[in-house]
């Protein structure tokens, strides 16, 4: 009893402030803990490969509120022994992500070697701009992934545009990005509920209760990607009201499948079909949500909350060493999968949502 009453007191002594920063601690605490583990245990995907990629923007979140230079060191190593060079795949999304990591280092030193390729690159696309349609069909499309066919790319593709953009003042990157999202946009997302279908194989296909199948991590990608856009996207771009619609609409979907846990189960609608608890597409929720309630796009409540809610959740998915689990394994919708399984995009999720979670003030 009179423990309880202690430990009362205490809450009530410590200044909110204190409370906040210990707090903050323990968030960068983990996240260190996290990425150390993942630079210790590096995965056999290639560096350029998007499952590095992804990791990389998480490392790069990170780097920006880390006291420690390692972080930052690891990213500059990365790109020294890759050269500076994206995928082999000119027009891939997957091929340009780890330039989202490059432009972001630029825009800190300046160093041009940095994006000399990325530019390269770009301007090629830009030079022969693909036509093709967005049908996820190889034998009729065989280019289809030659343009964001896929929602995965809103990820991958727009936020290195934009950051190329930022970097150069070149305006050519910037309406390529928003172009080219809302033509993928009018194709893959559903206006009614306002969520992605992962590719148009999916449009005629059902989970087990009936309803639309609609990926988790799939969707997480389109959120990291608006949050990544809205980042940059100039305040008084035409379309900037049109993304911060969607980013509300997608953030009110998502709240309405959020399970009691704070988890998203793989499929959306159909948790009960997949109920393993799922740690990438919760990830990009919990940075989205946060970044909406940090930057005054989403209300508070009920924002905050179900991103402290998830972030508490992550959490438990860190094993002592800094390995983070339940990760589902590469693929294009819900599967089962082994819970102690992890990749290292599922670690840039789990960096992306800390970086915004320490900005998350206490009410």
């Amino acid at each position: 009893m009179i423990h309880r009453l202690l430990l009362a007191v205490l809450v009530i002594i410590v200044p909110p402030a204190m409370r906040a920063d210990t707090n903050q601690r323990e968030i960068l605490a983990i996240m260190e803990r996290v990425a150390d583990w993942q630079l210790a245990h590096p995965s056999e995907w290639k560096l350029t490969e998007w499952h590095n990629g992804v990791l990389y923007t998480g490392m790069m979140a990170l780097a920006d509120v880390s006291a420690s230079p390692r972080f930052r060191d690891a990213m500059v190593a990365v790109g020294e022994k890759a050269q500076w060079q994206l995928g082999p795949r000119l027009y891939h999304a997957d091929d340009h992500v780890i330039g989202q990591m490059y432009a972001e280092l630029y825009l800190r030193d300046g160093d041009a070697k940095k994006i000399g390729p990325l530019r390269e690159s770009f301007d090629r696309i830009l030079a022969a701009r693909r036509t093709s349609t967005l049908q996820f069909d190889r034998q009729t499309n065989p280019k289809n992934q030659e343009r964001w066919s896929w929602c995965d790319a809103l990820f991958m593709s727009p936020p290195a545009f934009i950051r190329l953009w930022k970097a150069t003042g070149d305006r050519r990157y910037l309406d390529f990005a928003v172009e080219e999202w809302w033509f993928t946009s009018a194709f893959l997302y559903n206006e009614e509920e306002h969520l992605f279908w992962r590719d148009s194989s999916m449009f005629p296909k059902r989970e087990a209760n009936g309803r639309n199948l609609y990926w988790s991590r799939g969707n997480g990608w389109v959120m990291g990607g608006l949050v990544r856009m809205l980042q940059l996207l100039p305040a008084d771009h035409p379309t900037h009201p049109r993304f911060v619609q969607q980013f509300r609409e997608m953030a009110a979907a998502l709240l309405a499948c959020q399970q009691a846990d704070g988890l998203w189960r793989a499929s959306l609608l159909d948790p009960a079909s997949y109920p393993m608890k799922e740690a990438s597409g919760s990830g990009f929720f919990c940075y989205a949500f946060a970044w909406g309630v940090n930057e005054g796009l989403l209300p508070r409540e009920p924002y905050a909350a179900a991103a402290r809610k998830t972030w508490d959740a992550l959490t438990a998915f860190v094993q002592s060493d800094g390995k983070l689990t339940h990760v589902q394994p590469v693929g294009a919708r819900a599967v089962a999968f082994d819970e102690n399984h992890t990749e290292p995009y599922g670690v840039g999720s789990f960096l992306l949502a800390g970086s915004e979670m320490l900005r998350l003030r206490q009410p």
